[in-house]
């Protein structure tokens, strides 16, 4: 069970929030807004990403906790052509009858695409190319989780009047009750947060008064946070310091799970508050959604041709199962290393040796055979 569970000071927890982001910190941010660091996509470069790379790490574990990168998606026309599927998914959704449940707000509240990585993928495979062809949002997922990371994406979007969201932290230990919490030990509460790697991507310029995310920067390294995110004095101390920071549409945030943050409320009576979400997992995490990978390998395989290999690398990774496990050792077997190949690696090698799709169809349908029980 958590360490301490009795021991949960708001007197701590405001220590730590009252830390202020030091230029020093962060050097490769162009500004700190807020406390939260600033960076510009265009700055990224073959010889700064490594450095950039490791910053972030550091600004998600022991500083700030979320940063921003502005003009993340510098093709509008991308931005513009996934809005327009995602309208129409939302569209046919609701002449279905469907209301999408939301975690923290009322059916009906805001409109939401669930698992709208993989509606957009089988929608429209062009524009899902074009649109998760990016190396800074491959950086990012890589900067906290390494390779193989696994992404999922919900589409948000917050019409005017939308009421604001409770604060919270995020998946695992987020989604939980705080009895179910407590039955894990302090070094999960630790560990839980290193295993995943929240973000979004603004479809719409967003000024603050849309409800743009409230953040309580650093809040991330208080260890009992999980549980004190439930307690109305700490909610209240959340309410009382946190701070928000407008988007333009193509830019990029991400934060820690751990960080105390919720929507705010939309008061604008104009802006639709358009947000695609994201949620990458490690490679060694359980996932938010079941995802069907291998119809949307299939799907956008055609389109990987013509991207540069950053370009490429960020759609199969995005797209493709990054793990070898769990699989089926006796069909599967660890031939030549220690793993099976993965399904990033088969779709590597695809475009590599130039298959034709049937020939990656039948591949992709055999490794999953082989994986099976």
């Amino acid at each position: 069970m958590l360490d301490n569970i009795d021991d949960i000071r708001l007197s701590a927890f405001e220590a730590l929030i009252a830390t202020s982001t030091e230029a020093g910190d962060c050097p490769n941010a162009i500004a700190i807004d807020n406390n939260i660091p600033i960076y510009e996509a265009s700055a990224i470069t073959a010889e700064t990403q490594t450095g950039i790379s490791q910053e972030w790490a550091n600004v998600l574990s022991e500083g700030a906790g979320v940063f921003v990168v502005k003009r993340a998606f510098q093709d509008d026309d991308a931005i513009d052509a996934a809005t327009e599927v995602f309208q129409k998914i939302i569209a046919e959704e609701r002449a279905e009858g469907g209301e999408g449940g939301d975690h923290f707000a009322a059916a009906g509240a805001n409109d939401r695409i669930w698992n709208s990585l993989q509606k957009l993928c089988l929608n429209a495979p062009d524009v899902y190319a074009r649109y998760m062809a990016n190396p800074v949002i491959d950086l990012a997922c890589r900067a906290w989780l390494g390779p193989g990371y696994q992404m999922a994406t919900q589409l948000n979007q917050v019409r005017p009047g939308g009421k604001a969201q409770a604060p919270h932290r995020d998946y695992h230990l987020g989604f939980m009750t705080p009895e179910q919490m407590v039955q894990y030990p302090a070094h999960i509460h630790r560990m839980g947060p290193t295993l995943i790697l929240q973000g979004g991507v603004a479809h719409s310029d967003m000024p603050v008064e849309s409800g743009t995310t409230k953040f309580l920067p650093h809040s991330q390294k208080y260890l009992p946070g999980y549980i004190a995110a439930t307690r109305e004095a700490f909610r209240d101390s959340f309410e009382a310091h946190y701070v928000q920071l407008p988007l333009e549409k193509g830019d990029a945030v991400f934060f820690s799970p751990a960080l105390f943050h919720a929507a705010g409320e939309n008061r604008t009576t104009d802006v639709t508050r358009t947000v695609n979400l994201i949620q990458t997992a490690s490679a060694f995490a359980r996932h938010m959604e079941s995802i069907d990978r291998t119809a949307m390998c299939e799907a956008v395989y055609p389109y990987l041709a013509g991207l540069s290999e950053a370009e490429r690398r960020a759609v199969i990774s995005a797209t493709a199962d990054g793990y070898p496990f769990p699989t089926n050792l006796d069909t599967d077997p660890p031939l030549g290393g220690l793993a099976p190949e993965t399904q990033q690696d088969l779709m590597n090698r695809a475009v590599t040796e130039g298959w034709e799709e049937d020939q990656l169809k039948l591949a992709l349908q055999a490794q999953h055979l082989k994986r099976r029980a």
